[in-house]
């Protein structure tokens, strides 16, 4: 079976049109779904977000480049890209090529395994090594932050020093242990490092207007009143 070659998409340059890209691409792929989904917390949200979904050349392609222009300008200076295991090896893969294809900064990644490995070269990581190192966490949408908190332990058993962390989705909403910040508040305070998003509610709910889609705004909008955190 042979695979006939497409014309590459124009090449997004900007942050806005990346995220709009992205948006984009995640809607067509059906990784990002509108409608009503009960969340692991018992709240019912009118949209779900499953990066895993993102599985072709043309929804990686935004995906790499978003990251790439978020890692590199919004965060301090590091070494080492950090996928937690499963979803975020391939997030930090994919933003260490489009580092350098994009900017020409070289860096290396590095991602855990989910059981230690006790024989041939051992360890619970895979890639360039930790220790000494300034490392960047990679993830996807954060809700307990669990995936993030045990990526920390592991670098700094490794010898590494988390200077931040990126993840995909912002939903922008109360929750965390308390219930009364979010995630991202209570990470950034807990561990002292900047946490940033690719993408926020509020960009999806801008692309939902620019498409003329009342019904989901309208319910994106409510669903914010209710759960979202205050400005």
């Amino acid at each position: 079976m042979s695979v006939q070659p497409t014309a590459p998409p124009e090449h997004p340059t900007s942050l806005a049109e990346q995220k709009e890209a992205l948006i984009t691409a995640s809607f067509d792929s059906g990784a990002l779904k509108f409608g009503s989904f009960v969340l692991k917390s018992g709240r019912v949200s009118p949209y779900f977000f499953n990066a895993g979904l993102l599985s072709s050349g043309a929804a990686l392609h935004p995906l790499a480049l978003a990251y790439a222009h978020t890692i590199r300008h919004d965060l301090p200076a590091f070494d080492i890209l950090f996928g937690p295991a499963y979803k975020g090896i391939p997030f930090a893969a994919l933003a260490c090529h489009a580092l350098y294809t994009e900017y020409g900064v070289s860096v290396d990644y590095a991602y855990n395994r989910k059981e230690a490995k006790d024989h041939g070269e051992g360890g619970s990581t895979v890639g360039a090594p930790l220790k000494g190192k300034r490392v960047v966490v990679l993830d996807d949408v954060m809700t307990s932050g669990k995936a993030v908190r045990e990526a920390l332990g592991i670098i700094a058993a490794e010898g590494g020093v988390v200077v931040g962390v990126v993840q995909l989705l912002d939903r922008e909403e109360v929750g965390g242990r308390e219930g009364k910040k979010s995630t991202v508040m209570e990470l950034e305070e807990e561990a002292g490092v900047k946490v940033r998003a690719v993408l926020l509610m509020r960009d999806l709910v801008g692309w939902l207007e620019g498409k003329g889609m009342t019904t989901e705004v309208g319910e994106m909008r409510e669903y914010r009143d209710k759960y979202g955190v205050k400005d």
